[in-house]
């Protein structure tokens, strides 16, 4: 079965309203993540090639696609969404990974 990926980038313009999204994302993980494992979250990083637009990262696994795509749609983490508009320009995008074999 095939993983599946959540990469979110954001430049935040209201750290407080960002910060109260972090914690209620958070919450709703610790709550429907299940298998998926936060990759990276924040820290150092260096924009390679293309524009510089974000300054803040996450990398999140999941176990499927399916299991990315309703954390998305949860009730819990759209409540913690709803507060994200408007703190920060917020880019989300969800890829499958490739067959690992198994």
């Amino acid at each position: 079965m095939k993983k599946a990926y959540w990469i979110a980038r954001s430049r935040i313009i209201d750290p407080v309203a960002y910060g109260e999204y972090a914690r209620l994302a958070g919450e709703a993980g610790a709550k429907l993540f299940g298998e998926a494992r936060i990759l990276a979250r924040g820290g150092d990083f260096r924009t390679i090639e293309g524009p510089v637009a974000f300054e803040r990262h996450v990398l999140i696994e999941f176990p499927t696609f399916d299991a990315a795509l309703g954390f998305h749609a949860s009730p819990e983490y759209r409540k913690a969404a709803s507060i994200r508009i408007g703190a920060g320009i917020n880019e989300l995008v969800i890829v499958e990974g490739i067959d690992d074999g198994k």
